[in-house]
């Protein structure tokens, strides 16, 4: 039985960010492993800022390159998004090492949990936009997938770092938008994607004015060609949608 900080490294020497794990109980919609009965734990994983970008990039760039001489690429042809394409092959690479089943945001339907997973597994909270906001972190984060695992492995106390936003008065991050998407009602994807395909230059230079003025996490912020391509792929979603 693999040790969590077995699963890890295991992660990190994928590419991927360890985000946390916790022992499911009732009402978190734990998923089934082998034998059909419950998961015991749930780790996270996912990236931090850009933790994650060189690797996927030299990746991608080496399944192009098979491509054009003649090799079927898995990821950016075969697959909707290449990101997701390689975030579940690294996670199936570690699930193979640590006997565990791989979920997968889309998987579903029923869909699962992983914001509600996430908040059992990090001290991450709702922010005024929606996203959820880690004191460190701050909205430069994100969970690509989780590992189901039959046993109860040992796991550290939990952090329960309150949200950053609770000592925020004057929330930057509400008035940055330069279209106000961002609204008591939710998300206006439409009136972002419209500004982006017109006049977002300014947005995909850092991935999100709004998410840019927050103040937390600053360090961990996009560089610019996650940025564009988080946004891009953001605009593709809604048009396959």
């Amino acid at each position: 039985m693999a040790s969590l900080v077995e699963i890890e490294a295991a992660l990190r020497e994928r590419g991927l960010a360890p985000r946390g794990a916790f022992h499911p109980g009732e009402g978190d919609g734990a998923p089934l492993v082998a034998g059909g009965r419950a998961a015991g734990t749930i780790v996270l994983a996912g990236q931090v800022g850009a933790s994650h970008w060189e690797r996927f990039a030299r990746e991608r760039r080496d399944e192009l390159e098979r491509s054009e001489s003649g090799e079927r690429a898995r990821g950016e042809r075969s697959e909707p998004d290449p990101l997701d394409h390689w975030s579940a092959r690294a996670l199936h690479d570690v699930a193979r090492r640590c006997d565990a089943r791989v979920v997968l945001p889309g998987d579903g339907p029923p869909r699962p949990p992983f914001l509600r997973w996430a908040q059992r597994a990090e001290p991450v909270h709702a922010s005024p936009l929606g996203l959820l906001i880690h004191p460190e972190y701050g909205l430069w984060h994100a969970y690509r997938g989780a590992l189901a695992l039959a046993e109860r492995i040992a796991l550290p106390p939990r952090d329960a770092r309150p949200s950053p936003c609770d000592g925020c008065a004057e929330r930057p991050c509400l008035h940055a938008c330069p279209v106000g998407a961002f609204r008591a009602s939710g998300f206006d994807d439409a009136a972002c994607a419209r500004h982006l395909e017109t006049r977002g230059d300014a947005c995909f230079a850092v991935a999100c004015l709004a998410r840019a003025a927050c103040p937390v996490g600053r360090r961990h912020a996009y560089p610019p060609a996650p940025a564009r391509f988080h946004l891009e792929a953001f605009l593709r979603g809604r048009t396959r949608v």
